[in-house]
């Protein structure tokens, strides 16, 4: 029996790649020739399309370009999710109410300012008022001492008897200003010719009043009576 001889695999090997190198060969040509006859075999082949692997479990989303929440085209490259797109939604509203409190904020702080530099006027406007008044109250202040020290002058250069006639007539702020300002030895002359009770009534005024330090037109209530009695009957005496 006659042994069967295999062929060898180089020879083979090398016989299969001519094949396809005569067939590629041909399959260029006509590609580069424009040559559309020939079978559908010989054809170009198209190139391969690109796989798109979907894990399992998860559902195929074909890449849709979507409008962002700001108006622009979404990544089509990484279709976004429900929870990403309400996520920005979220940020956006976020962004908005918090440049809306800015603005408030700093239309409160405009009329905070306009309000401190409105209180800041009436401030110096009050205190150049206030200095004002203390110079004029100055001023009536000294007038009315160099008026006081006038008519003080004048009673003093009288005789004590005419004076103390005036003086038991006069309301007793007047008096009781003048006797203040008066010399003690002239006024003790014109207090010796007063009526006794309308003296002793100025006397007891005026101790209270430079104890008190007050002004002379403050007069106590509890003279009030004694001082009408007094206005009434100025010629009266305790001796009679």
């Amino acid at each position: 029996m006659r042994s069967l001889h295999w062929p060898r695999l180089l020879p083979l090997t090398i016989a299969v790649m001519a094949v396809m190198l005569v067939w590629r060969s041909t399959t260029l040509v006509m590609a580069a020739t424009g040559d559309s006859s020939g079978s559908d075999s010989t054809a170009t082949a198209a190139p391969p399309a690109k796989v798109v692997t979907v894990p399992l479990g998860v559902p195929d989303k074909t890449p849709e370009k979507s409008a962002a929440p700001d108006g622009g085209a979404a990544n089509a490259g990484a279709p976004m999710t429900t929870g990403e797109r309400q996520l920005l939604l979220d940020l956006r509203a976020r962004r908005d109410a918090l440049e809306a409190r800015a603005k408030e904020l700093e239309a409160r702080e405009a009329i905070l300012n306009a309000a401190q530099g409105r209180i800041d006027d009436r401030v110096k406007q009050l205190g150049a008022l206030q200095a004002r008044l203390e110079a004029l109250e100055s001023a009536r202040h000294a007038h009315d001492q160099e008026n006081w020290a006038e008519l003080v002058k004048v009673y003093e250069q009288m005789k004590p008897h005419d004076a103390a006639q005036i003086f038991d007539a006069l309301d007793m702020p007047v008096l009781l200003g003048l006797m203040d300002r008066m010399q003690a030895r002239k006024l003790a002359a014109v207090m010796a010719a007063m009526n006794p009770d309308r003296a002793r009534l100025a006397t007891q005024m005026l101790a209270a009043m430079r104890n008190r330090a007050v002004t002379p037109a403050a007069l106590p209530a509890s003279a009030a009576p004694a001082l009408s009695d007094a206005g009434a009957n100025p010629g009266k005496n305790t001796g009679s």
